[in-house]
């Protein structure tokens, strides 16, 4: 069996660095990383960062999953996951081929009460519940609306697209989730959504950061404003999607590393909270106050400030009811910026918090991954339960 270190990101990127006939010394010089800091994170001996990662995937024209290891076909077997894709990816080809034959849907509130239900599954990282239940579910809502086509029904199939978009990216499946937003974009053109259609270009702007492109992801955020620019500017929701707008701008310019943009953004999302309030259950987002805050250590995190983002990790306040999946994602940011610090103990304790609220997720998330093998590299005798804790990758 091989081992935790064996899979680690700086490995893939050493063999895919020889695929390509480069050395050390000369991928280094086209990257805005030091030969130094490649050669540890090949070694093991240092954490690759996702933006180094986007920024090895970018030069050697690679997916970032490549470099990610992703998906993780072991473990999705062993949680009886890998299963649900195929059905998931069926289901979303076939949009175009409901002629309304059949059993009669149910109505339209019933399926919207479905599709929220689906949404908080997901929220609550109940991963396994909500693929099993979504592709009859798009199924029906397909049928529904090609029967009545109207922008409630339009709004419920979004939203189960929105759905298996969630759902693919946790566990990895990028493709599928890029085809989720195209039907996300199919569905809000023809319900007339203007919000919908912001969301959808915010969520494609995070596929672009994730993989390094920066300047696209902006341009996405823009469009998301022009979209937003056709709703109510005065109501609620519109300045929730707006003010998400920001944050998703604000992490993409931190990956950037263009601070002066990031505090901007963050500005303006404030403000917009200000506003809003605590608002969860727009468009399924979390905005308000405190994801203003989670983002700013997000930010922190990704410009390597991690003694920055520490402190401000210690300002957030999670409210009660947030969902897991947020507060996990940010137990994981702040373990990186621990470790990244020397805390180790700490940032143990950090991504024990997030396996506790949010097991599956935190299992297939790759900034938790790659701090665990940055803890075990960091230290020459483990403990029991950092042992135990990359043994549950399953390495």
């Amino acid at each position: 069996m091989r081992g935790l270190q064996d899979e680690h990101a700086g490995v893939r990127i050493a063999h895919q660095r020889k695929l390509a006939g480069l050395t050390q010394r000369g991928m280094a010089a086209q990257l805005p990383f030091s030969y130094s800091l490649l050669r540890q994170v090949e070694e093991g001996r240092k954490n690759a960062s996702p933006d180094l990662v986007s920024a090895v995937a970018r030069l050697l024209r690679i997916d970032v999953t490549v470099l990610t290891g992703q998906p993780y076909v072991t473990e999705l077997q062993q949680d009886k996951l890998a299963t649900l894709i195929r059905p998931i990816r069926e289901a979303l080809d076939l949009y175009d081929l409901m002629d309304g034959h059949g059993p009669d849907p149910r109505t339209a509130a019933e399926l919207a009460a479905e599709a929220d239900e689906l949404c908080r599954m997901v929220r609550a990282t109940q991963l396994s519940r909500a693929s099993h239940a979504l592709p009859p579910l798009i199924a029906e809502v397909t049928t529904a609306v090609h029967r009545a086509p109207t922008t409630p029904l339009w709004q419920t199939l979004g939203s189960a697209y929105r759905t298996a978009h969630d759902i693919a990216t946790k566990l990895g499946f990028y493709d599928l989730a890029t085809i989720a937003l195209d039907r996300l974009g199919w569905a809000a053109e023809r319900g007339s959504d203007p919000l919908l259609a912001a969301v959808r270009q915010y969520m494609r702007a995070l596929a672009y950061f994730r993989e390094g492109e920066h300047s696209i992801g902006l341009r996405l955020i823009d469009t998301g404003h022009r979209a937003a620019g056709q709703a109510d500017q005065e109501a609620r929701e519109t300045l929730a999607v707006r003010g998400q707008l920001h944050l998703g701008a604000g992490v993409i310019a931190a990956r950037a590393h263009d601070g002066d943009a990031v505090a901007a953004h963050l500005r303006e999302a404030a403000s917009y909270a200000e506003r809003t309030g605590e608002a969860g259950r727009i468009h399924w987002l979390s905005f308000g106050p405190a994801n203003v805050a989670v983002h700013e250590v997000s930010a922190q995190v990704e410009m390597r400030r991690y003694g920055k983002a520490l402190e401000k990790s210690r300002d957030v306040l999670l409210p009660h009811g947030w969902a897991m999946s947020r507060r996990a994602h940010f137990y994981v940011d702040r373990a990186r910026a621990e470790m990244e610090t020397g805390r180790s103990d700490a940032a143990l304790g950090s991504l024990m918090t997030a396996r506790k609220l949010a097991p599956q997720q935190t299992r297939y998330h790759p900034g938790a991954r790659e701090t665990i093998n940055g803890l075990v590299a960091q230290r020459r005798r483990t403990p029991d339960t950092l042992d135990n804790l990359a043994a549950w990758l399953g390495r």
